[in-house]
Order: structure tokens, then sequence, then C-alpha cells
């Protein structure tokens, strides 16, 4: 085993650092602050960030076939022009819930934009319940509600042999799969595949790597798990020096790197200070596994 190395590589404190998709046209991470309105690029080269301010929350971006990104921001499904900063809706969902809003999406192997909504949280963690669903942007910009009676919509990524969606709603403590038709994007048969124990945290975004194993990041539980999503167990941690873990995703240029987001809202001044990485970006080196280039949305 070679040794797994932990570094702070993004030290903004973002509010809620979420959705790392690595962007191997610019080679750059692309990455989202959900409170904070922005989706910002960060260069590994040069060190440097940009970023691009919305109207509205942003919880999560990816990359689009015909260039540049699409993002799920405020209930909106839209095209992000990186050059001219600009926003172009493409669909809205839950028009008749005022208060909700989108969290997290990716993009499934045949190139439909999956996005999941939530009421908008009244402290990090406490919503009203059953209020979200999950949504697929199809390439003709038309759009699919799967399931509703969702908590928080989190982590989504599709096994090897893209026959399964995996799935997360927080509040569940759950890591669920789904059938799933890549042909048409429908998904069925929900069952659970690993349930969080109590010290494990809250589970939030997820990723899946070459060996098609699950990589769960624990809100609150300061650590990334990987799941044998066959076994159903828990073969891996990872403890990070904060404890508001929320995404990961894999990326570098052999996508050998996994970059973690997490979160500073919700934390006192206290727990700041104790956590002074806390809303950073993590690389984490050395787990010796690589993840999938993410797939670019179609339409």
């Amino acid at each position: 085993m070679s040794s797994i190395k932990i570094e702070c590589v993004i030290t903004e404190r973002y509010r809620i650092g979420e959705s790392p998709v690595w962007d191997e046209r610019e080679g750059m991470l692309v990455y989202v602050d959900i409170a904070g309105q922005k989706v910002c690029r960060w260069n590994p080269n040069s060190n440097e960030i940009q970023s691009v301010s919305l109207e509205e929350t942003v919880s999560a971006v990816a990359l689009r076939k015909s260039g540049d990104y699409v993002v799920a921001t405020g209930t909106t499904f839209a095209a992000l022009n990186w050059k001219d900063k600009s926003v172009t809706p493409l669909a809205r969902v839950d028009e008749d819930k005022p208060n909700n809003r989108f969290n997290d999406g990716k993009v499934d192997p045949a190139g439909r934009f999956f996005a999941g909504t939530m009421a908008k949280e009244i402290r990090p963690a406490v919503v009203e319940r059953n209020q979200g669903s999950l949504f697929t942007l199809y390439k003709d910009h038309s759009v699919v509600k799967h399931f509703d009676m969702v908590d928080i919509s989190n982590g989504l990524d599709w096994s090897l042999d893209q026959k399964a969606m995996f799935y997360i709603d927080s509040l569940s403590y759950k890591v669920d799969a789904l059938d799933y038709d890549v042909k048409t994007g429908k998904t069925s048969n929900r069952r659970q595949v690993y349930k969080l124990q109590q010290d494990e945290g809250l589970p939030d975004g997820m990723c899946i790597d070459t060996e098609g194993k699950l990589w769960v990041t624990c809100n609150n539980g300061g650590r990334v798990i990987r799941i044998d999503p066959q076994a159903g167990t828990v073969i891996q941690t990872v403890k990070l020096p904060v404890d508001k873990v929320t995404s990961c995703g894999f990326g570098g240029k052999d996508y050998s790197e996994l970059y973690v987001t997490s979160a500073s809202d919700g934390m006192d001044e206290a727990w700041k200070a104790r956590q002074p990485q806390a809303g950073g970006i993590f690389k984490i080196t050395g787990l010796g596994v690589k993840g999938i280039p993410p797939t670019a949305f179609a339409g």
C-alpha cells in the first residue's frame, strides 16, 4: 500500500463547497459553493481560482459536450457560458414548491444530467421533510421526475456495467441502488446497499472508482468511506481534518487524485478556530485506485 497523503489544496473558506468535477479540457477542477452562489475553477498548475457568481444557490456543475458547463441552480437546469459569465435556463422543476432548491447532480453514462431537490435548509441538514424529488434533464431539455418524497437529494453515480444507479437521500443515512436502463434513463427497484453507522455521520456526495467501489463523503463524520456495493460493507475509511465533508470526485491527469469538498456553514467561531481548513478543498493521493472521467451532458 502506498501511503495516503491528504492536503488542503484550496484554502478558501467556502460556505458549502460541493460538486467537484475534473475538466480534462482545461486541466482544472470545477466545483461550486452552494450558499456562496458561485461556480469556481481551480488551476492546479498556477493555483489560480476563477469564479462566476450566480443569482441563486448553485448546487451542481457538470461538463457540457458542446463546451462549457451545465448547472443546477435554484430549481433551474441551466447552461453556463464561462467566457461571458452568462447563465441560460434550459428547464425548470418544482415550480409549485417555491421553498425548494436543487442539491447534488451528475451526468449519467449516456449524457443525461440528473439532479435532485430538497427544501431550503432551516439550519444545516435541518429541512422540511419529503419535499424533494429526483429529476433528469434529457438531451432535448425535457425533464423526467423519477420519484419524490425525498428529504435531501444527494450523491449519485452509476455502476461500471451501467445497470445500476447508486443514490443517497441523506436523512435516510443510506446508500441505495436502483436498477438502471441506460437506453431510456429509467430507474426501478430501489433497495438499500449500505446504512451508515452512528459515528459515520450523514452520507453526502459520492463517486465510483474503476474497481466499482463507492466513495461516500460523511458530513459531520469528517471522513470519506469506501463501500463495496455488492457486499454492503465499508472497506476503507479516510479521515479528514474537517467535520463537514460534502462531496468527492476523482481528477488529475490519470484520475488517481480524489478531490474532497467541505463546508463551513453552521459552524460557530470556536469550531471554525479548531478547524481552520473547514470550507477548503482537499486532494487525497496514494489511494491506489483511480476514478472514471466524468461524462459530459449531451444536450
